[in-house]
């Protein structure tokens, strides 16, 4: 008998830990995450990493920026996690290990470290992990992997990420390295920095929407507590 979670009851169960509403412009980035990440964890290639992890939260945390009201993020992030029956506390923990790592590293020795050219004296863990992703020839590769390694490069050298000829070239040896296809991680990776573009203008549409909506109530309530003078009678 195949006990294979569906898309469905993985949202089922996403939609019983968090009741409440999410705003329109966020549900489908939510929804497409849940998604993703429901269709990596019942492929019997795929394998959880840090690196991955660090792609989940930093597409949620860029993509839900702004969201209100802030504290049902928490609750969001918690249900979208237990929902594939993985630990959000997993996550945000290898997150943050993985954004520190970078962030106290010159970009030159994380790119030789990622790509398995050089060797550097940190974080154990991840050096094995990366060595069994290099020479796994069956490693399910994801677009939320491919984030993972681009936050690593942002966070180390926000500047490189930004230069096209020398954040194609980084890519290139990363992939070499790890034996992934640069083409689709270049492709994704773009896709990812455009979809941020996107969700950025359609943010800044939403506020001046809300600050066009909030100035016609406030001139609506001015009006009607404006008190009229009654007309003078004349004796």
């Amino acid at each position: 008998m195949n006990n294979l979670r569906t898309v469905s009851d993985t949202k089922r169960t996403f939609y019983n830990r968090h009741t409440r509403p999410i705003n329109t412009i966020y549900r489908r980035v939510v929804e497409e995450l849940m998604v993703e990440m429901h269709l990596l964890s019942v492929n019997a290639d795929f394998s959880y990493n840090p690196i991955y992890a660090l792609g989940v939260v930093t597409t949620f945390d860029r993509f839900m920026q702004g969201y209100l009201p802030e504290q049902d993020k928490e609750s969001i992030f918690n249900a979208l996690c237990q929902a594939i029956e993985e630990d959000p506390q997993r996550y945000r923990q290898d997150a943050h290990r993985l954004q520190a790592l970078a962030q106290s590293s010159a970009s030159k020795d994380l790119i030789g470290w990622l790509s398995q050219t050089t060797h550097l004296d940190r974080d154990a863990d991840l050096a094995e992990q990366l060595i069994a992703i290099a020479n796994n020839a069956n490693f399910k590769y994801s677009r939320l992997f491919a984030i993972g390694l681009f936050s690593l490069l942002e966070l180390s050298d926000p500047e490189l990420v930004k230069d096209e000829k020398q954040r194609i070239e980084a890519l290139k040896t990363v992939a070499s390295g790890l034996h992934l296809s640069d083409d689709k991680l270049t492709k994704d990776l773009d896709l990812y920095r455009s979809n941020l573009d996107k969700m950025a203008q359609a943010l800044i549409v939403m506020a001046d929407m809300l600050a066009a909506d909030r100035k016609k109530r406030e001139q609506r309530l001015q009006q009607s507590t404006t008190k009229v003078a009654p007309p003078s009678t004349n004796e």
